[in-house]
């Protein structure tokens, strides 16, 4: 009787541990397939935007320099539109050349080209040539500011909020915050619509000349992302660290067709943001495959318009369809399966007529809409009448 007795004990006094450790397997077998330390944590595909690993991805943390995630985007968005180019020059103001922390000590009134601010802003994650960048665009931090809301509101960024272009002396209580998966957000948006961002981003060591009135000096440029020095395909991304922020990192790396994107937030220390940001990157590389349709097994016949001129349009799928698959996937499984809606004047172009929905398995697991390739307008009642007397015509000359 003492030997149940005291075994009734012991158990009382081990099922907090036991449901603990339960617990802690169950989160580790539903939850991060890496052990992430951090605070914050995701994976994504870059091309399907599919979360592939998450831990808290969307908790308001202090994200550092990589604030200039956004910044950089703008920058290239202000390229691609013409507004400025590579080689137009920036002038440093007093207020840019006042910006602490990170810098590449640009003096008020020195001159340097958009290349050059690129290449300070992705490798050394310059303050002052970030807010020289930033003037050069909007005229002002405080408008870029207004630009980088925006721009993350476009891209559904909704757990962030930006009071400066830089990162520098941010808190939450201030109103400057974003979260993993936002960073991995905008990530996505450089690196995939602006690739040409890994031709500063991966450089490991480099230079610049300043030139004063004092003269000319030269200036080394050390790259912030330890990555960039040895893992295989990487393109990027961007660091960030302060004591109010810890030690943050987007990495962004491309094997075999596919673009990974992992983020890090308020790791312990340096080392820790890096390797498991590897390690991220690693089990996406490992584990994950991308099955992508071209529809050329597929004809889209025109569809009829009702009430329309012309009465039939063209349609097409908008895109391709891509999925990402954590584990080996059948593609005899996969199944596509095509609906069309009766569809009634007027129609834009690029109005969704329809859409291509895709199972495995059995299971929904992504679609493509279907759009009109052009624009039907409402006949009017002369269309109609016309329309009418052709058919009769034809009818009578038994054709």
């Amino acid at each position: 009787m003492k030997i149940v007795i005291g075994n009734l004990l012991l158990f009382l006094f081990l099922l907090p541990f036991m449901v603990t450790s339960e617990i802690q397997a169950e989160t580790t077998a539903t939850g991060s397939a890496v052990n992430i330390t951090a605070r914050a944590a995701v994976l994504i595909e870059g091309d399907t935007g599919e979360i592939l690993v998450e831990k808290d991805k969307d908790t308001e943390l202090v994200p550092a320099s990589i604030t200039k995630i956004m910044t950089l985007t703008l920058i290239f968005e202000a390229i691609d539109q013409g507004k400025i180019s590579l080689e137009d020059n920036v002038t440093v103001s007093e207020y840019a050349a006042s910006m602490g922390g990170s810098q590449v000590f640009l003096e008020p009134q020195e001159t340097q080209t958009v290349n050059t601010m690129i290449k300070c802003i992705s490798i050394a994650s310059a303050n002052d040539a970030a807010v020289a960048m930033a003037e050069k665009i909007a005229g002002s931090e405080q408008n870029f500011v207004k630009m980088m809301n925006q721009k993350a509101k476009e891209l559904g960024m909704k757990h962030t909020q930006f009071k400066n272009c830089t990162g520098l002396d941010d808190d939450i209580q201030s109103g400057h915050y974003s979260s993993a998966y936002d960073v991995a957000l905008m990530s996505r948006e450089l690196i995939m619509k602006h690739p040409q961002i890994s031709n500063y981003s991966t450089v490991w060591m480099d230079s610049i000349v300043h030139k004063t009135k004092k003269g000319e000096s030269t200036f080394g440029l050390t790259n912030t992302n330890k990555l960039v020095r040895f893992y295989d395909g990487i393109t990027g991304l961007k660091t960030g660290s302060t004591s109010k922020a810890k030690y943050c990192l987007s990495a962004t790396a491309k094997r075999n067709g596919m673009n990974l994107i992992a983020v890090v937030m308020a790791a312990p220390d340096h080392k820790v943001r890096f390797t498991e940001a590897q390690a991220l990157l690693d089990y996406g590389f490992a584990n994950c495959s991308i099955y992508e349709d071209d529809f050329a097994d597929m004809t889209f016949e025109d569809m009829a318009v009702r009430g329309g001129i012309p009465a039939k349009i063209s349609v097409y799928p908008k895109g391709k369809f891509s999925h990402t698959f954590t584990s080996e996937f059948d593609e005899s499984k996969i199944q596509k399966n095509m609906t069309l809606r009766e569809i009634a004047a007027p129609v834009a172009e690029g109005d969704e007529v329809g859409s291509i929905v895709y199972t495995y398995d059995g299971k929904e697991i992504g679609s493509v809409p279907i759009v009109a390739k052009q624009s039907a307008e409402k006949a009017g009642y002369t269309d109609l009448l016309f329309v009418s007397l052709k058919k009769l015509f034809l009818i009578g000359s038994g054709s």
